[in-house]
Protein backbone atom coordinates (compact mmCIF):
# COMPACT_ATOMS: atom_id res chain seq x y z
CA UNK A 1 0.00 0.00 0.00
CA UNK A 2 1.58 3.44 -1.29
CA UNK A 3 0.68 5.30 1.92
CA UNK A 4 2.07 8.55 0.28
CA UNK A 5 -0.54 8.26 -2.68
CA UNK A 6 -3.50 7.92 -0.27
CA UNK A 7 -2.45 11.11 1.22
CA UNK A 8 -1.99 12.88 -2.12
CA UNK A 9 -5.69 11.10 -2.93
CA UNK A 10 -7.53 12.72 0.35
CA UNK A 11 -5.81 16.00 0.07
CA UNK A 12 -6.95 16.69 -3.21
CA UNK A 13 -10.34 15.23 -2.58
CA UNK A 14 -10.28 17.41 0.00
CA UNK A 15 -8.88 20.63 -1.98
CA UNK A 16 -10.90 20.30 -5.15
CA UNK A 17 -14.14 19.19 -3.22
CA UNK A 18 -13.93 21.91 -0.83
CA UNK A 19 -11.14 24.19 -0.56
CA UNK A 20 -11.96 25.20 -4.03
CA UNK A 21 -16.12 25.28 -3.74
CA UNK A 22 -16.11 27.62 -0.91
CA UNK A 23 -19.54 27.73 -0.78
CA UNK A 24 -19.04 23.98 0.17
CA UNK A 25 -16.74 24.54 2.54
CA UNK A 26 -18.94 27.14 4.05
CA UNK A 27 -21.93 24.83 4.53
CA UNK A 28 -19.85 22.35 6.18
CA UNK A 29 -18.79 25.14 8.95
CA UNK A 30 -22.30 25.56 9.27
CA UNK A 31 -22.24 21.69 9.91
CA UNK A 32 -20.10 21.57 11.46
CA UNK A 33 -21.81 24.25 14.01
CA UNK A 34 -24.86 22.48 14.31
CA UNK A 35 -23.04 19.87 17.46
CA UNK A 36 -20.78 18.27 13.86
CA UNK A 37 -24.00 16.30 13.20
CA UNK A 38 -24.62 17.60 9.85
CA UNK A 39 -20.87 16.51 9.00
CA UNK A 40 -20.63 13.53 10.15
CA UNK A 41 -23.89 12.45 8.00
CA UNK A 42 -21.88 14.45 5.32
CA UNK A 43 -18.92 11.66 6.58
CA UNK A 44 -21.00 9.06 5.67
CA UNK A 45 -21.38 10.10 2.00
CA UNK A 46 -17.66 10.12 2.02
CA UNK A 47 -17.45 6.37 3.38
CA UNK A 48 -19.96 5.68 0.77
CA UNK A 49 -17.24 6.11 -1.67
CA UNK A 50 -18.54 9.49 -3.32
CA UNK A 51 -16.28 10.76 -5.44
CA UNK A 52 -15.65 13.60 -6.35
CA UNK A 53 -16.93 15.09 -2.78
CA UNK A 54 -20.82 15.28 -2.25
CA UNK A 55 -21.90 18.77 -2.28
CA UNK A 56 -23.92 19.84 0.79
CA UNK A 57 -27.69 19.41 0.13
CA UNK A 58 -30.26 17.54 2.03
CA UNK A 59 -29.78 18.86 5.03
CA UNK A 60 -32.51 16.09 7.00
CA UNK A 61 -30.88 12.74 5.59
CA UNK A 62 -27.28 14.25 6.85
CA UNK A 63 -28.43 14.70 9.90
CA UNK A 64 -30.29 11.60 10.69
CA UNK A 65 -27.04 10.01 8.61
CA UNK A 66 -24.83 12.04 11.57
CA UNK A 67 -27.17 10.34 14.41
CA UNK A 68 -26.76 7.12 13.21
CA UNK A 69 -23.45 7.48 13.05
CA UNK A 70 -23.04 9.07 16.61
CA UNK A 71 -24.87 6.00 17.84
CA UNK A 72 -22.85 3.28 16.37
CA UNK A 73 -20.12 5.36 17.26
CA UNK A 74 -21.44 5.48 21.21
CA UNK A 75 -21.86 1.51 21.36
CA UNK A 76 -18.22 0.92 20.07
CA UNK A 77 -17.52 3.22 22.88
CA UNK A 78 -19.21 1.74 25.66
CA UNK A 79 -16.41 -1.16 26.33
CA UNK A 80 -14.03 1.41 26.62
CA UNK A 81 -16.27 3.97 28.83
CA UNK A 82 -17.14 0.78 31.47
CA UNK A 83 -13.47 -0.34 31.92
CA UNK A 84 -12.59 3.37 32.42
CA UNK A 85 -15.47 3.68 35.15
CA UNK A 86 -13.95 0.60 36.94
CA UNK A 87 -10.47 1.25 37.01
CA UNK A 88 -11.13 4.55 38.19
CA UNK A 89 -13.22 3.16 40.87
CA UNK A 90 -10.55 0.37 41.71
CA UNK A 91 -8.07 3.31 42.20
CA UNK A 92 -9.95 5.40 44.31
CA UNK A 93 -11.41 2.39 46.22
CA UNK A 94 -7.39 1.59 46.70
CA UNK A 95 -6.50 5.22 47.82
CA UNK A 96 -9.31 5.31 50.48
CA UNK A 97 -8.52 2.03 52.52
CA UNK A 98 -6.24 1.56 55.36
CA UNK A 99 -5.30 -1.81 54.92
CA UNK A 100 -2.45 -2.63 53.45
CA UNK A 101 -3.24 -5.81 52.02
CA UNK A 102 -6.65 -4.41 50.52
CA UNK A 103 -4.25 -1.68 49.13
CA UNK A 104 -2.05 -4.16 47.13
CA UNK A 105 -5.01 -5.98 45.65
CA UNK A 106 -6.88 -3.06 44.98
CA UNK A 107 -3.74 -1.48 43.53
CA UNK A 108 -3.19 -5.22 41.51
CA UNK A 109 -7.04 -4.98 40.26
CA UNK A 110 -6.43 -1.81 38.74
CA UNK A 111 -3.78 -1.71 37.24
CA UNK A 112 -5.26 -5.45 35.45
CA UNK A 113 -8.08 -3.38 34.68
CA UNK A 114 -5.70 -0.70 32.93
CA UNK A 115 -3.85 -3.19 31.12
CA UNK A 116 -7.46 -4.76 29.60
CA UNK A 117 -8.56 -1.21 28.87
CA UNK A 118 -5.87 -0.29 27.11
CA UNK A 119 -6.01 -3.76 24.79
CA UNK A 120 -9.99 -3.29 24.38
CA UNK A 121 -8.93 0.68 22.92
CA UNK A 122 -6.79 -0.56 20.63
CA UNK A 123 -8.88 -3.30 19.49
CA UNK A 124 -11.94 -1.38 18.96
CA UNK A 125 -9.56 1.81 17.17
CA UNK A 126 -8.72 -1.17 14.07
CA UNK A 127 -11.96 -2.48 14.15
CA UNK A 128 -14.32 0.36 14.04
CA UNK A 129 -12.88 2.11 11.05
CA UNK A 130 -14.02 -0.65 8.94
CA UNK A 131 -17.39 -1.38 10.91
CA UNK A 132 -18.48 2.15 10.43
CA UNK A 133 -17.33 2.10 6.47
CA UNK A 134 -19.64 -1.16 6.73
CA UNK A 135 -22.16 -0.05 8.14
CA UNK A 136 -22.59 3.86 6.03
CA UNK A 137 -22.53 1.29 3.16
CA UNK A 138 -25.18 -1.19 3.59
CA UNK A 139 -26.91 0.52 6.14
CA UNK A 140 -27.16 -1.86 8.58
CA UNK A 141 -26.09 -1.75 12.15
CA UNK A 142 -25.78 -5.38 11.96
CA UNK A 143 -22.71 -4.68 9.82
CA UNK A 144 -21.18 -2.27 11.89
CA UNK A 145 -20.17 -4.75 14.22
CA UNK A 146 -20.03 -8.42 12.35
CA UNK A 147 -16.27 -8.68 13.52
CA UNK A 148 -16.35 -11.94 11.31
CA UNK A 149 -16.75 -10.23 7.78
CA UNK A 150 -14.60 -7.17 9.42
CA UNK A 151 -11.53 -9.31 10.37
CA UNK A 152 -11.99 -11.01 6.87
CA UNK A 153 -12.05 -7.33 5.36
CA UNK A 154 -8.80 -6.49 7.54
CA UNK A 155 -7.13 -9.46 6.33
CA UNK A 156 -7.72 -8.64 2.33
CA UNK A 157 -5.62 -5.53 3.09
CA UNK A 158 -3.14 -7.09 5.50
CA UNK A 159 -3.37 -6.81 9.07
CA UNK A 160 0.25 -4.89 9.14
CA UNK A 161 -0.74 -2.88 6.16
CA UNK A 162 -3.43 -1.75 7.47
CA UNK A 163 -2.55 -0.88 11.04
CA UNK A 164 0.54 0.96 9.83
CA UNK A 165 -2.57 2.79 7.34
CA UNK A 166 -4.23 3.63 11.09
CA UNK A 167 -1.06 4.88 12.38
CA UNK A 168 -0.23 7.19 9.63
CA UNK A 169 -3.36 8.92 9.14
CA UNK A 170 -3.53 9.47 13.06
CA UNK A 171 -0.27 11.16 13.16
CA UNK A 172 -1.39 13.22 9.45
CA UNK A 173 -4.30 14.38 11.07
CA UNK A 174 -3.44 14.42 14.79
CA UNK A 175 -0.18 16.80 14.17
CA UNK A 176 -2.39 19.44 12.73
CA UNK A 177 -5.18 19.07 15.07
CA UNK A 178 -2.96 19.26 18.34
CA UNK A 179 -1.41 22.23 16.76
CA UNK A 180 -5.06 23.96 15.99
CA UNK A 181 -6.09 22.88 19.72
CA UNK A 182 -2.66 24.50 21.19
CA UNK A 183 -3.67 28.07 18.85
CA UNK A 184 -7.10 27.68 20.33
CA UNK A 185 -6.52 27.26 24.13
CA UNK A 186 -3.73 30.25 23.55
CA UNK A 187 -6.28 32.40 22.45
CA UNK A 188 -8.59 31.79 24.68
CA UNK A 189 -5.83 32.19 27.52
CA UNK A 190 -4.87 35.49 26.24
CA UNK A 191 -7.85 36.57 24.84
CA UNK A 192 -10.81 35.10 27.33
CA UNK A 193 -13.82 36.76 25.37
CA UNK A 194 -11.88 37.21 22.01
CA UNK A 195 -9.80 34.19 21.97
CA UNK A 196 -13.49 32.28 22.26
CA UNK A 197 -14.90 33.65 19.55
CA UNK A 198 -11.87 33.65 16.92
CA UNK A 199 -10.85 29.85 18.67
CA UNK A 200 -14.15 28.96 17.86
CA UNK A 201 -14.18 30.70 13.88
CA UNK A 202 -10.80 28.53 13.63
CA UNK A 203 -12.30 25.07 14.75
CA UNK A 204 -14.81 25.75 12.23
CA UNK A 205 -13.07 26.28 9.32
CA UNK A 206 -10.10 23.55 9.61
CA UNK A 207 -12.27 20.59 11.67
CA UNK A 208 -14.44 19.87 8.39
CA UNK A 209 -10.80 19.91 6.20
CA UNK A 210 -9.35 17.27 8.61
CA UNK A 211 -12.59 14.76 9.10
CA UNK A 212 -13.04 14.78 5.30
CA UNK A 213 -9.58 14.34 4.82
CA UNK A 214 -9.38 11.38 7.26
CA UNK A 215 -13.12 9.81 6.02
CA UNK A 216 -11.14 10.00 2.56
CA UNK A 217 -8.20 8.20 3.62
CA UNK A 218 -9.75 5.58 5.49
CA UNK A 219 -12.18 4.96 2.49
CA UNK A 220 -9.46 4.72 0.07
CA UNK A 221 -7.85 1.67 2.67
CA UNK A 222 -11.20 -0.19 2.90
CA UNK A 223 -11.47 -0.40 -0.77
CA UNK A 224 -7.91 -1.33 -1.15
CA UNK A 225 -9.57 -4.66 -0.03
CA UNK A 226 -11.68 -4.81 -3.31
CA UNK A 227 -14.81 -4.72 -0.83
CA UNK A 228 -18.02 -3.12 -2.26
Amino acid sequence: MDYGTLIGNSYTYVKEGIIDRVNTWLLLMIATLILTLPLMGYIMSVYRGTNPAPGVENWAKMLVDGILLCIVGIIYAIPVIVLEFLTVGATFATTMTTNPAAAMTGMAGAGILAIILIIVAILIAIFSPIGIIRFARTGSFGEAFNFREIAATIKKIGWLTYILALIVVAIVVGIPALILWAIVLGLVIALPLIGIVIGGILLLIVLPLLAVFEARYLTQVYESAGTT
